[in-house]
């Protein structure tokens, strides 16, 4: 009996789990690419199962730093229009309701938006969406997306981590490097001679 209640709540678990990774839109592959002296970011976009696109429905990716004005671009499959999404660069938001991601303020946001038809099919690869960047480095962002349920039509927000790019960390000059190599060995020698004592 117990077996069988433990085997029913995994199940319960894995059912309830199965159906929230599914909403809203989603990142399923990210490429960097050099382009230049500058590096293309492509998001590849999926609309999962029991998801509805409506116009007005969009995604935001955060904190992409570096970003090269004019440079975010949808290419859509085939059956799409590239006028069927339009995007806007601000540092701020835009955020779906009900998900708090972290936002710098100092740092451009993508924010594509849907302007076709109703989508009524989940599991749909929506396109490519990319944009070019001043840096190759990447780290985890946020990833937030407004959609909706197909079964009832309700507003679904979703929230996930996505690659963005962020500067390289600094390099030492060369001076600084010989002034730290040269600053070892007296260190060394200082020690030497105040234990000695």
């Amino acid at each position: 009996m117990f077996r069988r209640f433990t085997l029913s709540a995994v199940a319960l678990c894995l059912g309830l789990s199965a159906s929230t990774a599914r909403a809203g839109l989603l990142p399923v592959s990210v490429t960097v690419t050099p382009e230049s002296s500058n590096f293309r970011f492509t998001y590849a976009i999926v609309l999962p199962t029991d998801s509805q696109l409506r116009s007005g429905d969009y995604f935001t990716i955060y904190d992409f730093a570096g970003y090269q004005d004019g440079s975010a671009v949808y290419s859509p499959p085939p059956g799409m229009d590239s006028s069927d999404w339009s995007v806007n660069v601000a540092n701020l938001g835009t955020t779906p309701a009900l998900v708090l991601p972290t936002d710098n303020p100092g740092v451009p946001n993508l924010t594509w938006s849907y302007n076709g038809p109703t989508i009524n099919t989940g599991q749909t690869g929506l396109g490519n969406f990319w944009a070019v960047s001043l840096y190759g480095e990447t780290t985890d962002g946020p990833f937030t997306a407004r959609t909706h349920r197909t079964s009832d039509g309700k507003i679904v927000s979703n929230i996930t981590d996505t690659t963005v790019p962020v500067p390289a960390p600094p390099v030492p000059e060369p001076t600084t490097l010989a002034l730290a190599g040269l600053g070892l060995p007296l260190l060394a020698l200082r020690r030497r001679f105040t234990k000695g004592t």
